[in-house]
């Protein structure tokens, strides 16, 4: 009887030092790394069929760095793990490689499998369509009859089939097993687009070099697919302190706050914008974080439209277009709930 008393306490003191650890230690380890080690996913060449979207590094890099600013006081405080598809950031983020991977998409089998949450979306992707200007493809419909390239064997040719079908477009499919033999299809006209991720097609587009401006990604997509950061689950501390984050950069945007402006309007903004950036004592409280959490963010990446810009829109070389990541109050999808 004593040796099961024995056995039990130490199954009892067990779960509860798991459930103890499930419940809000990242914040704490972090701290005393002193540094966060945040996965970023950087494309090989001929990007794995296993990754959801293009090279969105950059993106996620300004993630990583908004996060260190508001837990750690500084985006230098940093360490990049990178990462090359999937399946490897997801294993890094359970295993405790990585406190933070800077963008995934929402799946149930990997929720399930690798135990991890979502944070909201920094970008809205989806798969959409390469097309050379000269074709006249200018609209899904377009495609009817044509031949449409995509990867072999990938949730693209799925995708693909089904979006169309659903918009009642018969196309004709043409798959191949590397990208570098689709995309020299699409420039010597044995295709009409190429169908992938848009931020997959951004990042083919520059290698056409000079004969750039002859392609363009068109405006409609047939699926939605988040690029949101992502956590091991059971923590919802750090869960909030991400989620927040990103949430002050999308207000700090919709506020008309700026990497160069934030410290003028913490003292001299309208009572919600300083209170964002830490004008009232105790907005940081409920994070276990400071006052000054998301003007440090906002100072060390810039507001949602300066990360866009800079990293995936029209200042960079994937040139995207905002879109649906605009801002709700411009016509988009991106919002954050208010911060009181």
């Amino acid at each position: 009887m004593r040796l099961l008393l024995i056995g039990a306490f130490i199954f009892v003191s067990s779960c509860l030092a798991q459930e103890k650890a499930l419940a809000g230690d990242t914040l704490d380890n972090v701290r005393q790394a002193g540094r966060l080690a945040c996965g970023v996913n950087i494309e090989e060449a001929d990007y794995s069929k296993s990754q959801t979207h293009g090279n969105l590094s950059a993106l996620g890099l300004d993630v990583c760095k908004a996060v260190a600013a508001a837990v750690l006081g500084d985006a230098g405080k940093l360490t990049p793990v990178v990462l090359h598809d999937d399946p490897q950031s997801l294993e890094a983020l359970k295993s405790g490689k990585i406190a933070l991977l800077a963008g995934g998409t929402p799946d149930l089998t990997n929720q399930a499998a690798f135990g991890v949450g979502f944070g909201p979306p920094v970008f809205l992707d989806g798969q959409g369509f390469l097309v050379h200007k000269a074709t006249g493809v200018d609209s899904i419909t377009d495609l009817s009859g044509r031949q449409v390239c995509f990867l072999a064997d990938t949730q693209a040719e799925q995708d693909l089939d089904d979006g169309l079908a659903q918009r009642g477009v018969s196309f004709r499919p043409f798959p191949f097993e590397e990208t570098g033999e689709m995309e020299a299809a699409l420039i010597t006209g044995h295709c009409a687009a190429i169908a992938a991720p848009i931020s997959a097609l951004a990042n083919m587009r520059p290698g056409f070099h000079g004969r750039i401006s002859q392609y363009e990604i068109l405006p409609e997509t047939i699926t939605l697919e988040p690029f949101v950061p992502v956590y091991r689950a059971g923590d919802p501390q750090w869960a909030a302190i991400v989620a927040w984050t990103i949430h002050a950069l999308v207000l700090a945007e919709d506020a008309g706050v700026t990497q160069a402006n934030a410290a003028e309007l913490r003292r001299n903004g309208r009572p919600e914008v300083r209170y964002l950036l830490g004008g009232a004592a105790g907005i940081g409280r409920p994070l276990g974080l400071d006052d000054d959490w998301a003007l440090r963010a906002v100072q060390a990446v810039g507001n949602y439209g300066e990360v866009f810009d800079r990293d995936i829109g029209a200042a960079s070389p994937l040139r995207l277009e905002r879109g649906r990541n605009a801002l709700w109050t411009h016509g988009g999808m991106m919002f954050a709930p208010p911060i009181r």
